[in-house]
């Protein structure tokens, strides 16, 4: 992503936080970075499965080692 896209793109998230803490009145609480990675990994995912789909396949899970 360009810089210009980037600082839209976070201007925009801001700008719904803002929006959402006046109108609902609820406070921001950060979800923290586990959350960001689990959602990132689980958008991977959606995607590698649609990917193969397209072409005939399909992924197969498998136990996953542990992080050290």
């Amino acid at each position: 992503m360009d810089k210009p896209k980037a600082v839209t793109a976070t201007a925009h998230k801001l700008a719904r936080l803002i929006y959402t803490m006046l109108t609902k009145g609820e406070e921001y609480t950060d979800q923290g970075q586990d959350y960001y990675e689990e959602r990132y990994r689980e958008r991977v995912l959606r995607q590698l499965s649609q990917r193969a789909q397209k072409l005939g396949m399909k992924l197969v899970a498998t136990e996953q080692p542990q992080p050290v």
